[in-house]
């Protein structure tokens, strides 16, 4: 038995920005693959006999669902696990350290994936920072399923829902990435994902967002760097309404402030409050008839807050990609976890 993909075999996927471009696309073209070949792929028994951990801190649906599809696709097991179940360590309990965690767990299983987000840490970048240190201690590899930094199979997902509309190649096609108000403090993963990966793949980028909500300046950074390198375009606007001229692409979504985290906790219901005000912050039909021939494409992570970040009538529209979106992200989540983790006979 010999590694699905050498290069990428034991490699840890934390964010779309630590691959390279051609490995990305090595993830959305054998996705793309296995979501026309779904049940009887050359490697569709790649991880047969194998275990893939799941560490979920924050609970979800659709990440837990596709990663068990995609292990029992792939031939395996995803085990579901709890780390308030386990004997951990915190800084307010004794039990076992990430080290010895990481190590033991190399010895029974062939990946873990951790899903940490805003409301399980006491200040940004702390799941991140933990993601690392697995992935510092682990001899397998450590897949984020989302911290609050970081998401790259929901980035991988949104780039290949995209590319099968617009086409393969994106340069020169507009992203507008426009902040929504609503009743969720939402962290910043998926949207600097987004961001990331779109400028990544050469996409023209306009930020929009009220004053008072900016994102994690290095992230804002290197996604500049990637526009920079591919020759596109990336400008921030405060204006609820001029990003949407001529875009291909509208993603709205609902962030949280710099100022969510204060005295180690994150102030869910301040966050709500403030955020409620800015009503005209909304993605509806008349700003959608300002795209591209009026027929920009909307997407969203999901959920979604239908009535504050988009109307029905955008979400359920027939330019909107969200379900494609989801679906993509069991087909990208297989593509990984067969280059990092899976086997095949030659």
């Amino acid at each position: 038995m010999e590694p699905v993909d050498e290069e990428l075999y034991n490699k840890d996927l934390i964010c779309t920005q630590d691959w390279t471009v051609e490995e990305l696309e090595k993830v959305l073209n054998l996705a793309e693959e296995m979501k026309a070949h779904r049940y009887d792929h050359p490697y569709s028994q790649c991880l047969r006999n194998r275990t893939f951990f799941m560490f979920f801190y924050n609970p979800s649906v659709r990440t837990r669902q596709s990663f068990e599809c995609a292990a029992t696709e792939l031939g395996g097991h995803a085990q579901f696990l709890e780390p308030r179940a386990m004997r951990l360590k915190t800084a307010t309990t004794a039990g076992e350290t990430v080290e010895d965690a990481a190590k033991v767990m190399s010895r029974y299983a062939v990946g873990i994936g951790i899903r940490i987000l805003e409301d399980k840490i006491s200040a940004y970048g702390e799941g991140d920072a933990l993601l690392k240190e697995y992935a510092y201690w682990a001899s397998i590899p450590i897949i984020n399923m989302a911290d609050d930094r970081y998401h790259p199979c929901q980035g991988l997902a949104d780039i290949m829902g995209v590319r099968n509309h617009l086409g393969k190649s994106l340069k020169g096609r507009k992203l507008l990435m426009v902040w929504g108000h609503g009743a969720l403090a939402r962290s910043w993963c998926s949207v600097q994902e987004n961001l990331l990966i779109s400028s990544k793949f050469g996409m023209d980028i306009t930020l929009a967002y009220p004053e008072g909500y900016d994102l994690d300046p290095e992230v804002i950074e290197a996604v500049k760097a990637n526009s920079r390198e591919r020759g596109s375009r990336f400008e921030v606007v405060h204006d609820p309404v001029e990003g949407y001229r001529d875009a291909d692409v509208v993603y709205c979504r609902n962030w949280m402030s710099p100022q969510a985290y204060k005295n180690g906790e994150l102030h869910k219901q301040g966050e709500i409050e403030r955020a409620l005000k800015y009503t005209e912050w909304i993605c509806d039909t008349n700003k959608m008839r300002l795209t591209r021939d009026g027929h920009g494409l909307f997407t969203h992570p999901m959920p979604v807050d239908r009535g504050h970040e988009v109307t029905d009538e955008v979400a359920s529209g027939p330019h909107s990609i969200i379900y494609e979106v989801a679906e993509n992200r069991l087909h990208v989540q297989k593509a990984i976890m067969a280059l990092t983790m899976g086997v095949h006979e030659k």
